[in-house]
């Protein structure tokens, strides 16, 4: 585990997962393609958008990897549920809550202004109830996505960090983007193991993680 240890690793994430032990992570949080074939403005696509083989692979490692009684924490395509719900069960998960976060803003436009994100928050076994649960609808901070066509905000993620982890725990997330993850590990006093296919976006993450060490040395 010591070299995905803290730092983003260049490549598939199933094939990388299959390199770690079982049971050796704390907690998995996660935004994957959503099957959308999503291209923004500038025309900037996401890797594996346009199919869906490698979901169950990949949850499948998630699910092993991760430690007895813990939690993955999985964004998704709303319009792709079905298909997402449906590895999740099948990889051993089970789904015991769910997030929303309010846009201020309209992100595109079709039958609906779309103006929310969403995740899964799923169980392996019997994990703890977190002592104070965060809510299920929280506030969005736009990014502007400067690092990566949808990148999440890490003020949306380190709530959840330390509501389902413990100091010190580690964080997986295989669908790394941009290295949102690993900020709000870092900031919340956790260890991270990041992993992203695409080498455009695996320099982005890499690039931003040391400055952010040399933010926190400073």
């Amino acid at each position: 585990m010591l070299p995905f240890l803290d730092t983003v690793t260049h490549g598939d994430c199933t094939a990388l997962m299959r390199e770690l032990p079982d049971a050796c992570v704390d907690l998995a949080l996660t935004d994957p393609p959503y099957l959308v074939r999503y291209r923004d403005r500038s025309g900037r696509t996401i890797m594996n958008d346009d199919n869906g083989r490698w979901i169950f692979p990949a949850f499948f490692e998630m699910h092993r990897v991760l430690k007895p009684d813990s939690c993955c924490i999985a964004f998704y395509g709303w319009s792709k549920l079905d298909r997402f719900m449906a590895a999740w069960r099948e990889c051993g998960f089970a789904p015991v809550g769910h997030f929303t976060w309010v846009k201020p803003y309209a992100s595109s436009t079709g039958f609906t202004e779309m103006r929310h994100e969403c995740a899964y928050l799923l169980a392996k076994g019997r994990p703890r109830k977190p002592v104070t649960p965060p809510p299920d609808v929280l506030p969005w901070e736009y990014t502007g996505n400067p690092l990566h066509p949808t990148q999440k905000p890490v003020s949306a993620l380190k709530p959840l960090i330390e509501a389902y982890s413990q100091p010190g725990a580690i964080v997986l997330d295989p669908f790394a983007g941009s290295g949102s993850t690993g900020i709000a590990a870092r900031n919340a006093g956790r260890r991270f193991m990041l992993f992203e296919k695409d080498a455009r976006y695996y320099q982005a993450a890499k690039e931003r993680l040391a400055a952010h060490a040399l933010t926190d040395a400073a």
